[in-house]
């Protein structure tokens, strides 16, 4: 547990070689659509991410769902926080923590990066068929938009001028200091439509924001699948890679 609520769990996979070098940290949130999913979803994903990138950090963490009792922000923002907090902890230095999440985790981690992430603890965000705008056209077609718009946000962190979708959407906090973005997007998703990742990439490009973004055929839980988990998994590698090249390069 990385906190006091029973849903703060996680698991958590450090290698077995000994090093004195301060690995990164995969931080893999699970989808759900906010009030729902589990991180057991995620399980053999986090594996084959494991085999590709075997002398990194892997925590695979529940947050507290949304419920109608219960607003998803800023709970589940702030369990992002609580994990990154319990993971420096438990290492006893400050890695870099890659936010890698699908649908719902993949909002939230964008969401994440580019709005809280004060301490810039994010290297780089893996957004996997995540809304990047929740008023947009396509995307108000959510079966459970009216939840979204009801118990996403606690009204009370608005401020006079701000909208809730506003709020709730990744797009809208992007300045030019935001996480280097990798994103997956279905051809023939219709939870979360291909708008979104045009709407992002602009976004990103207009802040000069360092970003790759890949399509594949399939709709919204397809990207788990064969051939694409593993061309994402490659695709990762080589974002990663370029990540570390462009570091040593400035």
């Amino acid at each position: 547990m990385y906190g006091k609520d029973s849903e703060q769990v996680m698991d958590f996979y450090v290698p077995h070689e000994k090093t004195t070098k301060k690995r990164d940290v995969f931080i893999m949130i699970h989808g759900g659509g906010w009030r729902g999913g589990d991180k057991s979803q995620l399980t053999l994903f986090t594996l084959s991410m494991m085999r590709q990138f075997p002398d990194m950090i892997f925590a695979n963490v529940n947050y507290r769902l949304a419920s109608e009792a219960r607003y998803g922000i800023p709970n589940q923002t702030d369990d992002l926080k609580t994990a990154m907090l319990y993971l420096e902890k438990r290492l006893h230095y400050k890695p870099k923590f890659i936010l890698l999440g699908n649908s719902a985790g993949g909002h939230l981690s964008m969401l994440y990066a580019y709005q809280f992430d004060q301490e810039k603890r994010v290297k780089a965000v893996i957004n996997i068929v995540g809304p990047a705008d929740i008023s947009d056209s396509g995307f108000r077609g959510y079966e459970d938009y009216a939840f979204v718009e009801k118990h996403l946000i606690d009204p009370s962190m608005l401020t006079s001028n701000s909208s809730i979708t506003d709020f709730a959407s990744p797009v809208h906090w992007i300045n030019t200091t935001s996480a280097p973005t990798l994103s997956y997007y279905g051809t023939a998703d219709r939870v979360v439509p291909l708008s979104q990742k045009v709407i992002l990439d602009s976004t990103l490009s207009k802040n000069n924001v360092i970003h790759k973004s890949y399509e594949f055929n399939g709709g919204h839980l397809d990207w788990a699948k064969e051939p694409h988990d593993q061309f994402l998994i490659n695709t990762i590698s080589d974002f990663l890679k370029r990540l570390n090249g462009h570091k040593k390069t400035h």
